[in-house]
């Protein structure tokens, strides 16, 4: 499979980077780039008896010519849901660069490291010993800072810790990067303004272990020719640009059949989050501060913790690949491989959109309890408006949650609790965010959020009941009791005959009487009923199941096509139809409110109105949405469900866009992005990618 964008180092909003496979693209002929698709200056050489061969960045399109300088040959690409491997052809060896950013979402403190890892193997193609050195560098295009910014650097060489001045022989040698003048929680084309950046290795043995810093033409070429980097931290403080500077590592390992070395890389914030709560405004720590200290501390921490931290990944990766074949009609068919590696491909990225932060500290809490304390996590919508823990995207992405670590989805929502119970928002529909721009969760007191009170009262009764009936934990049920109550009294209220308004997919616009959106609404009662008996209150139970029975027979009425063949988009729009996602939620818990039929009929209809990359979100369009595929197979037949998952493939395989996995595309032509404000990419509603494991 050939996706639009592979990814590199994902484990954050601001740790984000991927090689784009567009135009043919490989890691050495296109820059490594961030998501949001400008460049990053991350160089990769291995020199070979005197010969260089670049793997990773385009520096030999910059440099003189010289007979001794090469690009490799790329000879395979692999990927899981931790590593991608890119595999080359230099001269007499074989190189792997294996990059590592792992998705533990069982361990929060692992999960919490903003770092990856790049391991850069050489491996002699003839048996014989060869004469191997390493060279990578980067540049200040990860903290986003042009000529006009001045920037500090730090190189901490060998052991190091928060003074300097450790004796300890487990630390890495780092560059540390951040702005002179930073603007605390600001970004600039996505990038952050505030933090530092980090890109760390350690000698590996090499014979010559060296470093330096410098303009990017004179350091690399010196390497080149020299073989060596001079150990000169430089003298350059400005940004990327014009004889910008690079910050360089070298390693010689002399005559060898076979050799490694490994490199640390990302982006660190700390504070990470600004946090309006009922004790006022905080500036939160990161949750990786809480379990390892300060940041070269969480550094060192991570370079030594490599082989624990990958056992960890291969187990995920292992019930990964075991459950697969639960998640498909047929096990062992191409089928098979296609979910595998649609689920493989989303796992980062869904990861990536989050950030743990350790809450603010009560001043009436005892020290015990302060070491119990739990995380709160933040989601950044990326790509589309960078608002903060948005409902409606969280919703998409639960099914990963459920599959991998419910707890998380706890940590999500509790934000948007305690916001809401807060007294910090007026409406008494779900608000839309906890912020309108990551990362500040300042909320929105004057209620002027975008207006998707149907979706979102929906969304979080589902999602808070989905995460009881994963884990039985009910006591969060009951501390969330009145705030889910009033949502599902607005569902009353508003959900069989919704309004003009806008459903998760605003990009299509507001439109009345919207049948999907009505059954999410209608489902929420349904799930409340449960809530309600969970909780001990038996009125309010019966109350919620009343309505949603009959709510549910009306919706029958109103929304089936007069063909019997299929569910309307609207009820007022004769022979209109989309994809019924919404209708997951009650297979996924077992609820029984929507009748079998209703499935069969859906389940019958795609296949007659799909297209060359799946089935449009709905008649109006010819693009849809890669979440709600999946959401709506996990709702269809064997059959059925096959249609979509090798469509989704097949898409990843063949579309035009460039950027890390879309959610949202064209299912005709290229497969390319809407003719919309945004292209989205490198979204977590990914996360939905995984509905057919969290059944």
């Amino acid at each position: 499979l050939r996706p639009p964008a592979i990814p590199l180092a994902v484990r954050s909003p601001y740790t984000s980077t991927w090689s784009s496979t567009a135009s043919h693209g490989t890691l050495n002929s296109q820059m490594p780039i961030f998501w949001f698709g400008q460049g990053l200056g991350w160089e990769g050489i291995v020199v070979v008896d005197g010969n260089s061969f670049e793997y990773m960045g385009t520096v030999i399109n910059d440099l003189p010519e010289l007979s001794y300088f090469n690009t490799t040959t790329p000879l395979e690409v692999r990927f899981d849901s931790q590593f991608s491997n890119f595999t080359f052809l230099a001269g007499p060896v074989i190189i792997t660069a294996s990059f590592f950013s792992p998705v533990t979402p069982k361990d929060i403190c692992r999960t919490s490291i903003p770092l990856s890892y790049l391991t850069v193997s050489v491996q002699s193609n003839d048996g014989h010993p060869h004469h191997v050195q390493f060279y990578s560098d980067v540049n200040a295009q990860w903290i986003g800072l042009g000529n006009e910014f001045d920037i500090i650097k730090e190189f901490h060489t060998g052991p190091v810790n928060g003074n300097g001045t450790s004796n300890t022989t487990d630390s890495p040698s780092s560059w540390i990067l951040r702005p002179r003048y930073p603007s605390l929680f600001a970004e600039a084309n996505q990038i952050p303004r505030w933090g530092n950046f980090s890109y760390s290795t350690s000698s590996h043995g090499a014979s010559n272990f060296s470093y330096q810093s410098g303009s990017a033409t004179s350091v690399r070429f010196g390497f080149i020719n020299n073989r060596a980097l001079n150990n000169d931290a430089g003298s350059i403080t400005r940004g990327f640009g014009n004889q910008e500077p690079v910050y360089a590592f070298a390693h010689d390992m002399g005559d060898v059949v076979e050799t490694s070395v490994r490199y640390t890389i990302g982006s660190i914030q700390s504070p990470s989050i600004r946090y309006l709560h009922k004790g006022g405004l905080s500036n939160l720590a990161p949750w990786w501060e809480k379990c390892y200290g300060e940041m070269h501390d969480m550094i060192r921490f991570h370079w030594n913790d490599f082989d624990t931290v990958a056992a960890l990944g291969n187990e995920f990766e292992s019930q990964l690949r075991a459950d697969n074949a639960t998640g498909v009609a047929v096990p062992y068919v191409s089928e098979a491989e296609s979910y595998y590696a649609i689920v493989a491909l989303s796992a980062r990225q869904v990861m990536g959109a989050y950030v743990l932060a350790v809450p603010p500290s009560d001043p009436n809490s005892s020290s015990a309890e302060a070491d119990t304390v739990e995380p709160l996590m933040f989601q950044k919508e990326i790509s589309s408006n960078g608002n903060m823990n948005t409902v409606d995207v969280l919703y998409p992405a639960a099914p990963f949650f459920l599959y991998a670590n419910p707890t998380l989805l706890k940590y999500i929502l509790q934000p948007l609790c305690e916001l809401q119970e807060g007294a910090f928002y007026p409406n008494t529909y779900s608000t839309h965010d906890i912020g309108a721009h990551f990362p500040l969760a300042t909320g929105h007191v004057e209620g002027t959020d975008e207006y998707m009170p149907v979706e979102n009262s929906g969304n979080f009764i589902l999602m808070a009941y989905a995460y009881y009936k994963f884990t039985g934990d009910a006591t969060w049920l009951t501390n969330h009791y009145s705030l889910l109550a009033q949502f599902a009294q607005y569902l009353i209220d508003f959900s069989l005959i919704p309004s003009a308004q806008l459903s998760t997919d605003d990009f299509a616009g507001e439109l009345a009487n919207q049948t999907n959106l009505a059954i999410k609404g209608i489902v929420g009662l349904q799930a409340m009923s449960s809530i309600s008996r969970v909780v001990g209150v038996a009125e309010d139970a019966a109350t919620f199941a009343d309505k949603a029975t009959s709510y549910y027979d009306q919706w029958e009425d109103l929304a089936i096509d007069p063909s019997g063949k299929h569910t309307l988009l609207a009820y007022q729009w004769r022979s209109s139809w989309g994809l019924l996602y919404n209708v997951f939620f009650d297979k996924l818990l077992n609820m029984g409110l929507v009748d079998p039929g209703v499935y069969d009929m859906q389940s019958a209809w795609y296949a007659t109105v799909s297209q060359t990359f799946g089935v449009p979100l709905d008649n109006r369009h010819h693009y849809t949405k890669s979440d709600w595929q999946i959401w709506t197979a996990a709702t269809c037949s064997r059959t059925t469900r096959r249609l979509f998952v090798n469509s989704l493939a097949y898409w990843l395989n063949e579309t035009s866009t460039n950027l890390p996995f879309s959610d949202l595309y064209e299912v005709v032509g290229t497969g390319e992005y809407p003719l919309l404000i945004d292209h989205f990419s490198a979204r977590p509603v990914v996360g939905g990618h995984f509905a057919l494991l969290a059944l």
